[in-house]
């Protein structure tokens, strides 16, 4: 059983470290925006603003660093990835909404049910983007 686990966890590592990285990322974003909302007064939207932009940063350090292991550091790499990373978390972001907003708003799903079903939508997406183009082994 022993030598299963430690195959099972060898062959699926990285998404594995996908997700553990991805529930710490939205610890980040949580701990920021209630931060900023409860203890700075700053409001809702601003807060959430701000708990993305840290939680960006966050999510690229780490998938760069733990997930994917990127190890060029190089100006040129950084900023490709960067602008890739940005990008693809804004596309995921806008997918989710509009998913909710035809799923809930125009034919009157649960938004609870459509969240979570976005949700898993999102974290696929943001693997494969990151996976397959961002942090791509060349």
């Amino acid at each position: 059983m022993k030598k299963l686990m430690q195959r099972l966890l060898m062959q699926y590592k990285e998404p594995i470290v996908y997700i553990i990285c991805g529930v710490l990322t939205t610890v980040v974003n949580y701990a920021i925006y209630f931060a900023c909302t409860k203890i700075f007064s700053i409001h809702y939207l601003v807060s959430n603003v701000i708990a993305w932009i840290f939680s960006v940063i966050f999510a690229y350090l780490v998938n760069k660093v733990f997930v994917f292991a990127s190890l060029d550091w190089s100006r040129r790499t950084l900023l490709k990835e960067i602008w890739q990373f940005v990008a693809a978390r804004v596309f995921s972001g806008a997918a989710e909404t509009l998913m909710l907003l035809v799923l809930v708003d125009m034919m009157g799903y649960s938004d609870s049910i459509i969240k979570i079903i976005a949700g898993i939508f999102v974290i696929i997406v943001n693997y494969l983007f990151s996976k397959w183009v961002i942090f791509k082994k060349a």
